[in-house]
């Protein structure tokens, strides 16, 4: 929900989209007088939330910095995985480490097929990137 538009802005969607997901999920309101009014006295405290939610996106890049997540993976001929390491499996070894992030957070281009060792992106706010370091070794 990040491209659409952070909490109190007003954003144009598909009249279908809003009235079917939007507006029941409770993502978003109609903009009508009544609404924006309050949105409008809302506002301060809207902004306080937004920056307290970066400056701990800004603490949580932060601690994943020094992380190294080791994952042991079946490898076949040429050192091939069998399969590949994707992002509920990094989610999995950080869980481990006590650390909870969404998987649909962590972004990977493309799943991972190789020995070695990546540089993974976890995108933790809209404006805050943080980064592990995943090393793919072989195992039984």
């Amino acid at each position: 929900m990040d491209e659409l538009g952070l909490e109190g802005t007003v954003v144009n969607v598909k009249e279908g989209y809003a009235r079917n997901y939007l507006i029941p999920q409770g993502f978003a309101l109609i903009a009508d007088n009544r609404n924006i009014k309050l949105i409008e006295s809302q506002k301060k405290k809207i902004e306080t939330n937004r920056i307290k939610a970066k400056e701990d996106a800004e603490k949580a890049a932060k601690t994943l910095e020094g992380i190294l997540i080791t994952i042991s993976h079946k490898v076949g001929e040429e050192e091939k995985l069998y399969g590949s390491v994707t992002s509920m499996d990094i989610a999995a070894e950080l869980e481990k480490k006590g650390i909870s992030i969404d998987r649909k957070k962590i972004v990977l281009d493309k799943p991972i097929k190789s020995l070695g060792e990546f540089d993974v992106k976890i995108k933790l706010h809209p404006q805050v990137t943080g980064s592990v370091k995943v090393t793919v070794v072989a195992g039984e």
